[in-house]
């Protein structure tokens, strides 16, 4: 990986101006200092490290051996890089690693040690149930395991697997594993609790039937061994009865998440009501709440059962909850929600989704509101406008905001949020914003990584350059930047963020029609030598692009840094077989998507596996 702009610069300072000059700098530093300062870095950080000199490059090479934490999450290697780079780290303790281009399992056992306590494999798109039992063989040590899988229609092979390795992995304390792209495959937790070791205290499943989940949480109230403190589950239904059986089985729960996806409207019996809602006041060491009902389906199902006395009575008995996380309750009303701002003291988190009678009524009178909150989300709540944001400048913790979906969110918002001195990442799609507003903006204090202002139709490239050109931080601090959905958009704003963004390193300019060849290969050839290396890049419905900028990749100099490519929908489909070529010869690092998934196909990819190609998705 290549230096940045910023160690360009450095080298030039001081006295030298040659990569010799550099060199001698480097080797007048102790060794412990060099030393003392990797060991502080990831693992993306000591690479560009190891470019800096000889010094660093050997320095590195020393230290790799004794890395204990290997996050690959942002890397999409293939099986070979795979193997190269885990074989320079062979004594780590904590594996992460994003499977979407590992097509054989042999690739991931092959790496599997009795080192590791902590492992985490994402977007096993291709990889089968077999890996849960070679992980059982090869990892006894095992505290953590989360695992994403692709869905397969073998319920009964996969719950073989999986008592096969729970067998084997006593320390075992925590488990997530993930089965997306179906609807049939489902975990049947009965009898699940014969083969979880006595050490676990968090239990995260995505997908399972509530019917089953209760009946496996009746099981498991009378062993006096079990003391699962978290419970994750993605089911059919949430209920009452799932409800009140879970608080009474899971007497020391810390952290409850539960989302359901009805595909019919449930009955009654079947649903959750203020009673169920009321049974978590039994939970006193309840910090974490999140009970959603997802859109999924066309059919638009949310909680009809619950009104604003299920909230009061959910306030008046969880006051310690420092993360709430609603979405579906489309009864009820500002009352309601603001009742756990109020009661909350210690809130960092709150979010709400599809709260469709939430108005600016429940932030009119923020007094009593605990101003520790860090994270407000507040998702296609469309009665809201800018007046709700009014007193967000009193919450000088605020690290993230989530506007998405809030039509009536307008400039006047810009203006509270451009004070906001700890913001870091702020989406605001959808919202009724103007160039004006982005002035506003683009002179603020914010320090803001990451922003998205997808499918604010009133922007044009006039708001864009206000964005960059108004000397506040966020030229400096912008790492992604989500500009789809905007026909304001053309050639000129990309060229304006080519040159100013020059921390970007994630552009999304999915269903940007006016967008040219021209300002892809602007992209390339970023004129500032400060800028970052762009990573992903989202060109999803482009369709002013041409098929010839498969060109740009055939020069390594071009888009040296790209990890990801997303071109699905435009005339650059047409050169599948091209793009392959590339990659297998020139950039195994690379992804390219030619469906039409988000950044790092991160919802998605469940799917590609039945996509015919075997190094492109």
């Amino acid at each position: 990986m290549a230096a940045t702009g910023s160690d360009n610069k450095r080298h030039r300072t001081g006295g030298g101006s040659s990569n010799g000059d550099c060199e001698v700098s480097m080797e007048k530093l102790p060794e412990h200092i060099i030393s003392d300062v990797l060991h502080k870095l990831d693992l993306e950080s000591l690479c560009t490290a190891a470019c800096v000199s000889r010094t660093f490059c050997s320095a590195v090479a020393d230290l790799l051996p004794a890395v204990s934490s290997l996050d690959l999450s942002g890397f999409f290697l293939d099986e070979e890089s795979l193997r190269h780079v885990v074989r320079r780290v062979q004594e780590s303790k904590s594996l992460t690693i994003d499977c979407l281009q590992i097509k054989n399992d042999s690739s991931i056992i092959n790496i599997l040690h009795e080192h590791i306590e902590d492992l985490s494999l994402l977007k096993c798109s291709s990889l089968s149930y077999d890996i849960l039992s070679a992980i059982g063989e090869r990892c006894p040590n095992l505290r953590s395991l989360l695992i994403e899988f692709a869905g397969c229609e073998a319920p009964e092979r996969f719950k073989k697997k999986l008592t096969e390795m729970l067998q084997k992995i006593s320390l075992l304390e925590s488990l997530s594993i993930k089965i997306r792209g179906t609807f049939n495959d489902v975990f049947d937790l009965r009898s699940l609790e014969l083969f979880l070791p006595k050490s676990v205290k968090s239990l995260k499943l995505q997908q399972t039937d509530a019917h089953f989940s209760i009946l496996w949480l009746d099981e498991i109230r009378d062993i006096p061994w079990f003391k699962l403190q978290r419970l994750s589950l993605v089911l059919d239904v949430i209920s009452d009865i799932l409800l009140i059986t879970v608080v009474l089985s899971l007497p020391l729960l810390v952290e409850l998440d539960l989302e359901d996806r009805p595909s019919i409207e449930p009955s009654l019996q079947s649903d959750l009501t203020n009673i169920g809602l009321q049974s978590l006041q039994v939970c006193q060491h309840l910090i974490t709440l999140s009970i959603v009902r997802s859109r999924i389906y066309d059919y638009h199902t949310s909680f009809k059962r619950v009104d604003n006395m299920g909230m009061f009575l959910l306030s008046e008995g969880c006051g310690g909850l420092e993360s709430v996380k609603l979405g579906g309750f489309t009864k009820v009303t500002e009352a309601g929600f603001s009742s756990i701002l109020h009661s909350c003291q210690n809130l960092k988190k709150f979010e709400l989704l599809n709260a469709s009678l939430l108005s600016d009524l429940a932030f009119h009178d923020m007094r009593g509101v605990a101003r520790s909150l860090i994270e407000l989300r507040l998702l296609s709540c469309r009665l809201l406008t800018s007046e709700a944001l009014e007193e967000l400048s009193s919450f000088s913790n605020l690290e993230v905001l989530d506007t998405s979906g809030c039509r009536s969110i307008a400039d006047l918002c810009l203006y509270y949020i451009s004070s906001l001195s700890t913001l870091t990442k702020l989406n605001l799609a959808e919202a009724d914003i103007t160039d004006k507003g982005l002035a506003l903006l683009g002179r603020g204090n914010s320090p803001i990584a990451q922003l998205c202002i997808r499918g604010c139709k009133r922007v044009t490239d006039q708001g864009i350059k206000f964005l960059f050109h108004g000397e506040g931080k966020i030229c400096k601090t912008l790492s992604l930047l989500d500009v789809g959905h905007m026909p304001g958009i053309s050639d000129a704003a990309i060229f304006i963020i080519a040159s100013a963004a020059k921390a970007l390193t994630d552009l999304c300019l999915r269903y940007c029609f006016h967008v040219t060849d021209a300002a892809v290969k602007m992209l390339v050839d970023r004129p500032n030598y400060k800028s970052s290396l762009l990573q992903r890049l989202d060109l999803y419905k482009c369709r002013s692009l041409s098929d010839d900028l498969v060109m740009l990749l055939v020069h390594k100099s071009s888009f040296r840094g790209l990890r990801w490519l997303g071109i699905g929908s435009t005339l650059l489909v047409n050169k599948r077989d091209d793009f392959s070529a590339l990659c297998n010869v020139m950039r195994p690092w690379l992804v390219v998507c030619f469906d039409g998934c988000e950044f790092g196909c991160h919802d998605g990819w469940q799917f590609h596996k039945f996509v015919a190609s075997s190094t492109m998705h």
